[in-house]
């Protein structure tokens, strides 16, 4: 086929497309997606040569529209939806593809700014007068050589077209890959509208996307000045789409909707939700009901001044090995958009927040977005968080409550966005969970980070005989039969009607679930403490699990659709709160919760006797000189009811702090 021979037929194609072109022209949009199929119906020969030769076709198609009367007829083409055969892996680009249209899917690793670059320029001949327009195709600004009237060299640059451009590096999905293989990169350069504001954010690094382009080959300039005989591989973008949304980017269609608000009126809807979580885990409702909740959210608060309170709720699963933990995360990370799955020692403060890199296009430094900034407006799962390093786990404080991170390194101050719900997994020190010892002395996390969890579930692994004999018979079906595995509700659906509630209803506190949450919060508080009424008073709850109560409290509405949160969902956020304390925060020698098991890792009982066994030690120093024996410090306890075991404990931990110390066996000195 000629060049006129395309333009005829195009002509003839966007004869279907003319209402939609016309909307185009008018709203200024600047591009037509064209779904490829509609060109290999209207002509399989048109289409092969689309394939073929991209260049000159799509040259041709613009041409076309051009001829068709337009209010703005400067309307670029957008190829969409090439067929399966047409979608290669980075790693398979090969000389052949050169100049074809091919499709490649994978997730942006770096973007550059966007800045001008020239298309054409018009010189005029000093001699003549004449005009010479070149076109600027490759990577060097051209001048012409000579002029038609012979003169050479030294042309006046009258004018020259620029059209916005960026370079971003795509790289491969981690899914797609095989054993040991490292992912490859491709460098691919977007124009014109593909990077207005609206576009650019599609393409911002942690997306996926799916790109079709033109692989170019560009020349590597040698040091010494010639040209390498190796190429470097780049691609001419013609379209993006995301592969991958934020649950706020979803699609849903009408059809949906009615079969999202049917669900949300059926009686049984939070037990649905619970039995279509993980099912391959049995048991696990309190678990399963939490993160139903999490895959919700609270509802962000921005105050007047600027500050915000997240809307996000953090779940911590803590317990015995092989009791399913992995699999929940995977479940999620699975089912929610934009997730992200990390696990113990493959992670590091740099790859979980941010780290900055030199940068090789802009002769600088650039920032790499870690894993909690690229999982913004979705979930990161943390398994193994145990097996992180402390150093590293550090970075995670500010990113858990700002939801920020902050950079300051080589010549970069940044603050990049960590709207991130996070769901971790970990494994007690000594293998299985003791609920007589606070958890802080149990996990290798500082206490100030395990404070930050809104919900902290134990997993235990007790014989219980009818309960071995359920979760026997449900591993060994799934064994026999993996297809017979049916969840109420489907991971899609499940998908989408978090998507709707993100994206349509912001439930408010009514005065009832207020009522309800303040009297739980001061009574819990208040408890008439039991025996000693001089000792340390135990905390039982603080602040920080008043606004988790607000966050599930706000999630539980929206589960059921509703814009009010009422005093039901309220006591369901009590009874998920209640579990967790007595769980992770019940002191069995007072038997009380007390929030400071979880929060310091030191109960308000052993603080007490810690401070006792000090004051004894005040009063005999008074009485028996600078050297004390232990046994006048045990006598002197037993008076006070404190045991021979605790003194000594509270004795170790006072020479751990560095306040007394032991001049000679059996003989205590005060620092």
């Amino acid at each position: 086929m000629e060049t006129s021979d395309h333009i005829e037929r195009f002509q003839e194609f966007f004869e279907t497309y003319k209402e939609k072109l016309h909307e185009i022209a008018l709203n200024d949009l600047g591009s037509v997606n064209v779904d490829f199929s509609d060109i290999t119906k209207f002509d399989p020969e048109l289409s092969e040569e689309l394939l073929n030769q991209p260049d000159d076709v799509l040259k041709a198609a613009e041409l076309a529209i051009g001829n068709i009367e337009l209010p703005n007829s400067d309307i670029r083409v957008r190829i969409i939806n090439l067929p399966k055969t047409k979608v290669v892996k980075i790693r398979d680009i090969r000389s052949p593809h050169l100049s074809k249209l091919i499709n490649v899917e994978g997730i942006v690793r770096q973007t550059s700014d966007v800045r001008p670059q020239v298309v054409s320029a018009v010189f005029e001949c000093p001699s003549c007068g004449n005009n010479i327009t070149i076109l600027q195709l490759d990577s060097k600004f051209k001048e012409p050589s000579r002029c038609s009237c012979g003169r050479r060299g030294k042309f006046r640059l009258l004018s020259k077209v620029l059209v916005d451009a960026q370079r971003i590096v795509l790289e491969e999905a981690p899914e797609n890959l095989d054993g040991g293989e490292q992912p490859k990169r491709l460098a691919i350069f977007l124009k014109e509208d593909l990077v207005d504001p609206k576009m650019e954010k599609r393409s911002t690094p942690g997306s996926k996307i799916s790109v079709v382009g033109i692989v170019k080959e560009i020349a590597i300039p040698l040091s010494t000045g010639g040209q390498s005989t190796r190429y470097d591989l780049v691609m001419e973008c013609n379209s993006v789409v995301p592969v991958e949304e934020t649950f706020e980017d979803i699609k849903i269609s009408k059809k949906d909707e009615k079969q999202i608000k049917d669900l949300a009126k059926s009686p049984k809807i939070y037990e649905k939700f619970i039995a279509s979580i993980a099912p391959s885990i049995y048991g696990h409702d309190a678990v399963k009901g939490a993160v139903v909740l999490q895959l919700m959210g609270g509802v962000k608060k921005i105050r007047p001044d600027g500050t915000r309170t997240r809307g996000d709720i953090h779940i911590l699963l803590v317990g015995d090995p092989g009791a399913g933990k992995s699999q929940i995360l995977q479940f999620i990370s699975k089912t929610a958009p934009k997730a992200r799955f990390l696990s113990g020692k493959g992670a590091s403060a740099a790859g979980m927040t941010a780290s900055v890199v030199k940068d090789e296009f802009l002769r600088g430094w650039a920032l790499e977005a870690g894993a909690l900034v690229l999982a913004n407006q979705g979930i990161a799962c943390l398994d193994e968080l145990d097996k992180i390093s402390v150093e590293d786990t550090s970075a995670l404080h500010e990113a858990l409550e700002q939801q920020t991170v902050t950079i300051s390194k080589a010549n970069i101050q940044a603050t990049l966005r960590t709207e991130t719900t996070v769901i971790a997994a970990a494994n007690p020190k000594f293998g299985r969970f003791d609920p007589y010892t606070p958890i802080a002395g149990q996990i290798n996390m500082p206490p100030a980070l395990i404070n930050r969890f809104d919900l902290i579930f134990t997993i235990r692994d007790l014989p219980e005989k009818d309960k071995d004999s359920k979760i026997a018979q449900h591993v060994l079906d799934i064994q026999r039969d993996p297809k017979q595995l049916n969840s109420e509700i489907s991971s899609e659906m499940i998908k989408k009607y978090v998507a709707y509630v993100k994206q349509r209803i912001n439930p408010k506190l009514t005065k009832e679930a207020i009522e309800e949450i303040k009297s739980f919060y001061v009574g819990l508080r208040n408890m008439p403490t039991v025996g000693d009424e001089g000792g340390v008073k135990p905390i039982p709850i603080s602040a920080r699990q008043l606004e988790a109560l607000v966050r599930l409290a706000e999630g539980s509405a929206k589960v059921r659709l509703s814009e009010k949160v009422e005093r039901r969902d309220a006591k369901r956020a009590i009874a998920i709160l209640k579990d967790c304390l007595m769980q992770v925060g019940f002191d069995y020698e007072t038997g009380q919760i007390d929030i400071d098991r979880i929060g310091t890792g030191i109960t308000a009982s052993e603080r007490g006797k810690i401070l006792g066994v000090r004051e004894i030690i005040s009063e005999l120093e008074g009485k028996v000189g600078k050297v004390i024996p232990i046994g006048d410090i045990i006598n002197e306890a037993a008076e006070k009811g404190i045991k021979e075991d605790k003194v000594n404990e509270s004795i170790e931990k006072l020479k751990r702090s560095g306040e007394i110390f032991e001049p000679r066996s059996g003989f205590l000195s005060r620092i």
